[in-house]
């Protein structure tokens, strides 16, 4: 899986998250509204992508999982506040539990699968040998 693949995947399942939060409130579904509701937490996870890029992480291990995943609650919760918006401990968890198993679990998932994936023999390159002494005084 490439890098592009993996930020749209995180991008759809934060945007799923704030589409099933405002359906499950009864809340219009209009663009504007999933934009107010996903938007801070859209940041959170862009920002957590901006240190992969820069740390030339893949963005894909479980590991990076955990970090997206607290980047997005954490910065996205901030931002919910800055910008005049409430949330209560209740909402604090929900958020917290749906992009856990979300941004961490596609990502165990694709680890299960890469794991159990039989490993194909690597090509032998004609140029090298098992004799360095060889290859070191160029008689290859």
């Amino acid at each position: 899986m490439n890098r592009s693949v993996a930020i749209l995947l995180d991008l759809v399942l934060v945007v799923a998250f704030a589409v099933i939060g405002r359906a499950s409130h009864g809340e219009s579904l209009d663009y504007e509204g999933i934009q107010r509701t996903a938007l801070p937490f859209v940041a959170g996870l862009l920002i957590a992508w901006i240190g992969f890029l820069l740390k030339r992480h893949t963005g894909i291990t479980v590991t990076n999982g955990v970090f997206a995943w607290a980047m997005t609650v954490a910065i996205g919760i901030l931002f919910r506040l800055l910008l005049g918006s409430t949330a209560e401990l209740g909402f604090i968890i929900v958020t917290a539990l749906f992009l856990a198993a979300t941004l961490i679990g596609w990502r165990a998932i694709w680890w299960l699968v890469v794991r159990n994936r039989p490993q194909q023999p690597k090509p032998k390159d004609p140029r090298r040998s098992g004799n360095p002494a060889r290859r070191a005084a160029g008689q290859e």
